[in-house]
């Protein structure tokens, strides 16, 4: 896996945004992918909102995906690998950048046909402890008229990334505005931030 790892670091390194193509295998990412849609069935997923506590709010005309948090005393094995994998992540991460991570939160994310999330920056105006953004996706056989792009927008420019199985994203939640396009079927990933 630190081979995996160095390439999602040293991607960040040169280009403020990091990305790993295979940073879930692929069996891992297809049971995954089974939670997700089973918890969507079930009518699991709550509708994202805006902020954080106290200051959330919900807009659909800004973001309309649907969430699930994940957490180890669900017991589920096979989001407890996903939490292993990320353990040992954030654990190299410290040792070979200093990073000083010492917490993180993720959650499922189903955007619906037709939904999207306009720009925005992943920290909070009243919290600064979310310091990386880490996207893993959950799409097998993604293509191009599927939309449903992660745009990430920098020194004028956007770079868009395919939200492909197994495909890691990661980047400073303080400053790279981002946003995803509309999707034109379900698209699925376990969305995060490394925390201090």
């Amino acid at each position: 896996m630190e081979k995996i790892f160095d390439t999602l670091i040293e991607s960040f390194i040169t280009n403020k945004i990091g990305i790993a193509d295979d940073f879930l295998s692929a069996a891992l990412s297809g049971h995954l992918k089974d939670n997700l849609i089973q918890l969507y069935q079930e009518q699991r997923l709550q509708k994202a909102g805006l902020g954080n506590d106290s200051l959330i709010v919900q807009d659909q005309l800004f973001r309309g995906d649907v969430i699930y948090w994940l957490d180890r005393e669900h017991n589920n094995s096979f989001e407890n690998e996903f939490f292993d994998l990320m353990d040992s992540f954030v654990s190299y991460l410290n040792r070979s950048c200093y990073t000083g991570i010492t917490g993180y939160e993720f959650h499922y994310t189903m955007y619906e046909e037709g939904s999207f999330y306009k720009r925005h920056l992943d920290q909070f105006r009243n919290n600064d402890s979310r310091q990386f953004s880490m996207i893993m996706y959950l799409n097998a056989d993604w293509q191009v008229i599927d939309g449903g792009e992660l745009c990430i927008h920098q020194d004028g420019k956007a770079e868009c990334i395919a939200p492909q199985s197994g495909k890691s994203v990661f980047f400073k939640s303080s400053e790279l505005e981002h946003e995803v396009l509309m999707t034109h079927k379900a698209r699925m990933s376990i969305t995060g931030w490394l925390k201090i």
